[in-house]
């Protein structure tokens, strides 16, 4: 169909917080490595226009707030000028045994 399928969308997300994580100075796989692992407990797109095979996609993204826990992301999938999704996440900091534990104090977010 020539059209990035909606699953895709989420793996963007993921890989657009990591990246703004690592320019803020922080590094995820560090992170982790220290016992903290962030859950996405909450997940919403909202699909305005498909993307389509070889397009040049900017995702922005934009850290909404961060409580003890919880990290709240907003999200825009673009090409070019145009809105092709807009999403939305919410985090939750675990600990190795899945259990829910503050955010390190250390760890920047964006």
């Amino acid at each position: 169909m020539g059209v990035a399928h909606h699953s895709a969308f989420p793996v963007w997300l993921e890989i657009a917080r990591t990246e703004m994580l690592r320019s803020a100075g922080g590094n995820y796989k560090r992170f982790e490595e220290a016992g903290n692992f962030l859950a996405v407990v909450s997940l919403e797109v909202k699909y305005r226009r498909p993307a389509r095979y070889d397009d040049e996609l900017t995702i922005h993204t934009r850290l909404l707030s961060r409580g003890p826990v919880k990290i709240l992301h907003t999200y825009e999938v673009c090409c070019g000028t145009e809105v092709l999704a807009t999403a939305s996440t919410t985090l939750a900091c675990l600990d190795r045994d899945g259990r829910v534990q503050a955010i390190p104090a250390e760890i920047t977010l964006g």
